[in-house]
């Protein structure tokens, strides 16, 4: 049993020594513990300090290629290096590494495919009041779009096995870690949390440049992915909605029109049958979307094979 511990970089060669001296070489329940840095295209001394830290193995990108990228990446290069459990974590140390054994432990007892490290956002001096609001309405709306019960729907650490690795596919340049969540919960993949520690902040967050950006850039992120597996339900109440806004302009003509007062109503006559006519479109667009997704997930039953064929040569 292998245990890969995989951390994205971006110019962290002053964050770096620390992070890895807490992290792990022996871990209850795996027979090799290896560490993996992905460096994505950092300027700085990044891939040398690690090399000196003792990194088993480094990744480099060519060129800055953003957070979801290096994460991918990693995932990746964990699987062809024979990882049967792979553990994600921060290069600033945000996170405790003296709780990986927790983080792994629902994967080790088979109860779990993807896990989620819960962190004390209540208790989080350095969060904000608006951030641990925003952090908690974000993690609700993940819950009830992936059907988890995930309470820390941003953090960043976090453990799978070799089957969910395998499943999962990245498909956002900002960041992976709601888009894993909605793939692992619509893929039937068990989704697991366990409470873990965060130590004091050593440098600002470089993800979240302004809370606005953050905002529209995760709900852009929440969309994509949710349109893409569940492609039916978000046309279908899409549409739903506009054709119900339609068929109440409808009505409210017509109770003008049979009251004696439809004259300068004409408009209203317009707009709802433009939207009544988009709810349609919103309804078939649904239907053959969803047809599509059938395609996709055959094409992903065939990805998974080929990747675990691969995975398999290279034991």
């Amino acid at each position: 049993m292998k245990l890969i511990i995989q951390i994205p970089c971006y110019n962290e060669a002053l964050t770096l020594p620390q992070t890895l001296r807490e992290l792990p070489q022996q871990v209850e329940g795996v027979d090799t513990v290896e560490w993996l840095i992905i460096d994505d295209g950092s300027t700085d001394e990044t891939a040398e300090v690690a090399k000196r830290c003792g990194a088993d193995h480094i990744v480099r990108l060519a060129g800055h290629q953003g957070l979801a990228r290096g994460f991918a990446m990693g995932i990746e290069a964990c699987l062809r290096r024979s990882a049967d459990i792979i553990v994600n974590t921060d290069a600033d140390n945000q996170y405790q590494a003296a709780d990986i054994p927790l983080l792994i432990a629902p994967i080790l007892r088979g109860e779990a495919d993807l896990v989620i490290g819960t962190r004390p956002i209540g208790e989080t001096a350095h969060f904000s009041l608006a951030k641990k609001f925003l952090q908690r309405l974000g993690s609700w709306v993940v819950r009830i779009v992936s059907g988890t019960a995930v309470p820390d729907a941003t953090s960043g650490f976090r453990a799978m096995s070799r089957r969910a690795a395998l499943r999962l596919n990245v498909f956002s340049n900002y960041t992976y870690t709601l888009e894993t969540i909605i793939q692992a919960g619509t893929s039937n993949m068990s989704v697991a949390s366990v409470p873990i520690r965060t130590n004091a902040p050593v440098r600002e967050t470089r993800l979240v440049k302004s809370i606005p950006d953050y905002i529209k850039k995760s709900v852009m992120t929440i969309f994509r992915v949710f349109m893409l597996y569940k492609p039916l339900r978000f046309f279908v109440y899409s549409g739903a909605l506009v054709f119900t806004a339609g068929f109440l302009l409808g009505v409210r003509f017509l109770y003008f029109y049979f009251t004696g007062t439809g004259r300068g109503h004409v408009q209203s006559v317009i707009l709802a049958a433009v939207l009544l006519l988009l709810g349609v479109q919103l309804g078939i667009l649904g239907l053959v979307s969803d047809l599509i997704s059938t395609n996709r997930r055959l094409l992903e039953d065939l990805q998974f094979r080929i990747r675990q064929s691969e995975a398999v040569k290279n034991k």
